[in-house]
């Protein structure tokens, strides 16, 4: 048992220690913008939910209420409802003409081809549009307006607003103003209620919507001739049923959305003959009132107001933010504006244009989301499958009676043991290698501990009669540091590499050495294993160690492309540590980077699973996060450091041909992208069928319970960890993924980060007290 000194001259702050401090001013700024895309993100898909009526949509439609509060004058007057002067008054459409209207648009399958049918035959329509649909399709609102067609508003989510609250009922109205203003820079002063009818369907609970619209200055749109096309009853039927009687006028309703409409567009140039031939003008919603308003002045008609008195019949209402008079706006072909429509100006239309915006983002975001889900989705299955089919391949071909290494290695290694501050843990640890049945040398190289590491590893090896210990002291300079010192020390061509937190089981180091029989052999990962597992967080970290990663080495070890030899447990040829440069201080996964470089250099990295390691993982969710984003980032930090290896040729070359990619695909692409499978989960289960969401969910769990049942049974671990998976589903795989996007944005944004000691409580005893 000997001590040893490697002190000098203060060393200079490595670059990595240099740039600490303003890695640490920039955490925070990079947690709230890692913050703030998830927030974007769930922004865009409530948008988008929102937009096709799964986020807010109310599929409730009234039917058989009273109609008593309700003026007879109004349930028996004509299409066409204005509150002129608080005053309600009904307009009908004059004889011989027909006011089209169109309702549920737009739609980018029918309306153009609804729009080409007007045009080709000169005829106006009015079109009462869903402003979630208008947002999606602005451009078609565009020429629908270009082309001289009238527009209404159909409230945003084609809601029955009889059921709504007057703060969603303005909402839905605003919201359509400005989708409209963005579409085609107008405002109009339409409106049509979903569900609607004629007149006379007014009853108790909509007639105060129509009323609080039309003080708004809203003229309410009925029809009294209806084509029922929705019903699809064949084109000769939707003609028949749209034709008005005995040549008086009409407002006559399709749609032009809301389903497969193959049959209107069939009806309506056969309908438009028609009704030409029979002498019948077609005109807007507008123009229908404004004629009754010139007939009116000229005393040759009028229209009886709900309470007998005779009043003048208007032809444009008071808009939103616009005029009384539609001279004011609209007088013949030449006007630029419908009398139903005001300019959209000001805040009016920069909204609107932002809304568009918006939800031109929304429509092509979650589309590119969905695709890209879909892949990641295979790509996880597909890894899935690949682990057990490579894993139960890599079982039989190690655990065969006839497999050897080669002859059985029996010469002394150099067992090295980094430690800083491992006060609680350093006991055990050498306690747990004095029951070592393979011959070692123990290497304990403090790393400038201050909690008396140093003598405790000391007087350990006294009480336990070890004279195979050397205790070497250094100033702090870092884990890797410490390991070359120790290799640099060491006396046998083997060296092994632990944590000082970790025991190794007593066949630990004879099992994990044997590969070394082969001569191409140059580092072996062991089995690591977490020992205190009987808290929630340390079951969940098990299930990962024993499925995600143990599982993962059995694969990466069969296609011959090891990404990491753990740090806990492995082996190395000591030329071949010292052939590569010795652990480098250049990234914060020293035992990735070295892995890498040892596979370029030409060696081969095996997994030997029986070379057991039992090491305390982290007892906080803070620890576990600090841990786990030093690894994130060391680990892209190793693969950025390495990318030339995608163009070395040879054996050298099989890691970056096929390791790199398997490495970025299945530990940074497809996690980084794994949260919004979930967050998708969610949006389903709340906003589109529950069951079928859940139902995905729990297939997808299976497959991983099945992975994870597999993989302890490889390693002859008790199952009754697994009931802990699903929670660890809901909580720890999400943190996983949020430590992983808060690596990506780190490393994105050229920051950098320092080693950070874990806190150890030593409950991690020797291997006989944690075996179970």
């Amino acid at each position: 048992m000997t001590t040893t000194s490697s002190r000098g001259r203060r060393r200079a702050p490595t670059r990595i220690e240099r740039a600490a401090g303003k890695a640490a001013a920039l955490q925070k700024p990079r947690v709230i913008l890692a913050l703030l895309l998830l927030l974007a993100l769930t922004s865009v898909m409530l948008l988008d939910g929102y937009l096709r009526a799964e986020v807010g949509g109310d599929q409730r439609v009234r039917t058989g209420a009273g109609d008593s509060k309700v003026p007879e004058g109004v349930l028996d007057g004509g299409p066409i409802l204005t509150f002129r002067g608080g005053q309600a008054t009904t307009v009908s459409v004059p004889d011989k003409t027909i006011a089209l209207t169109f309702d549920d648009g737009p739609n980018p399958t029918w309306t153009p081809q609804v729009l080409d049918i007007l045009r080709e035959y000169d005829v106006p329509g009015t079109f009462f549009l869903v402003g979630s649909m208008v947002s999606r399709y602005p451009a078609i609102v565009r020429d629908m307006v270009k082309q001289g067609n009238e527009v209404g508003v159909h409230t945003f989510t084609h809601v029955d607003l009889s059921y709504q609250s007057d703060a969603r009922v303005q909402r839905e109205m605003t919201q359509t103003q400005l989708a409209l203003a963005g579409a085609a820079g107008i405002t109009t002063t339409l409106f049509r209620a979903p569900y609607s009818s004629e007149t006379d369907a007014i009853d108790n609970y909509s007639w105060p919507v129509y009323k609080e619209l039309g003080e708004n200055g809203y003229t309410s749109v009925f029809v009294d001739t209806d084509s029922d096309d929705w019903k699809r009853p064949g084109v000769s039927k939707i003609i028949e049923w749209a034709t008005p009687e005995d040549g008086k006028g009409a407002s006559v309703l399709f749609h032009d959305a809301g389903g497969e409409r193959s049959q209107t567009i069939k009806a309506l140039p056969a309908y438009i003959k028609k009704m030409k031939a029979a002498g019948y003008a077609f005109t807007t919603i507008s123009g229908a009132m404004q004629q009754q308003r010139t007939a009116a002045s000229r005393g040759t008609s009028g229209t009886e107001t709900p309470d007998g008195g005779s009043a003048a019949v208007t032809g444009g209402v008071a808009g939103v933010g616009g005029t009384d008079d539609p001279g004011d706006t609209a007088g013949g072909a030449a006007d630029r504006l419908q009398a139903a429509h005001r300019e959209a100006t000001g805040v009016t239309l920069y909204e609107g244009k932002a809304l568009i915006a918006a939800v031109t983002l929304a429509e092509w975001t979650v589309p590119t989301l969905s695709v890209g889900l879909m892949i990641v989705g295979v790509a996880v299955m597909g890894r899935f499958g690949m682990m057990l089919i490579l894993a139960r391949r890599h079982h039989r071909k190690r655990n065969r009676r006839r497999f050897s290494w080669g002859p059985t290695v029996t010469r002394p290694v150099s067992v090295i043991v980094p430690a800083y501050n491992e006060k609680e843990c350093i006991a055990n640890t050498l306690k747990s290698l004095a029951k070592s049945t393979h011959p070692i040398e123990i290497i304990v190289v403090d790393d400038g501990s201050t909690d008396n590491t140093s003598e405790i590893s000391l007087e350990a090896a006294a009480a336990l009669g070890m004279t195979n210990v050397r205790v070497i002291r250094q100033e702090n300079a870092g884990k890797p540091a410490a390991l070359n010192n120790g290799v640099r020390s060491a006396r046998h061509d083997i060296v092994v590499m632990m944590d000082g937190d970790t025991v190794f089981e007593p066949d630990a180091v004879h099992q994990l050495v044997q590969p070394f029989a082969d001569p191409n052999v140059g580092a072996v990962a062991g089995n690591a294993k977490v020992g205190n597992r009987d808290t929630v967080i340390g079951a969940w970290q098990h299930i990962e160690y024993v499925m995600g990663f143990n599982l993962d080495r059995r694969m990466y070890d069969l296609l011959r492309c090891m990404p990491t030899i753990p740090g806990a447990i492995g082996a190395f040829r000591r030329e071949a540590v010292l052939d590569v440069g010795g652990m480098s201080e250049d990234t914060l996964a020293e035992d990735t980077d070295i892995t890498i470089a040892m596979h370029r250099a030409g060696w081969q990295v095996v997994y030997q699973e029986h070379a057991k390691a039992w090491t305390e993982a982290p007892g906080s969710l803070k620890q576990l996060w600090s841990q786990r984003y030093r690894w994130s980032y060391g680990t892209m930090q190793a693969l950025w450091k390495h990318r030339k290896s995608l163009t070395d040729r040879g054996a050298s070359g099989r890691f970056g041909r096929v390791g790199m990619p398997l490495v970025v695909l299945f530990q940074i692409v497809t996690p980084v992208f794994a949260p919004l499978i979930d967050v998708f989960t969610a949006y389903s289960m709340i906003f589109i069928d529950f069951e079928a969401a859940l139902l995905a969910w729990f297939a997808v769990l299976g497959v991983q319970l099945g992975c994870a049942a597999y993989a302890f049974r490889l390693d002859r671990e008790k199952y009754r960890y697994l009931l802990m998976m699903p929670l660890q589903q809901l909580a720890y795989r999400q943190m996983m993924y949020l430590v992983l996007i808060h690596s990506c944005i780190t490393a994105l944004t050229g920051g950098r980060l320092r080693w950070q000691k874990l806190k150890r409580t030593g409950e991690v005893g020797t291997p006989a007290g944690v075996s179970r």
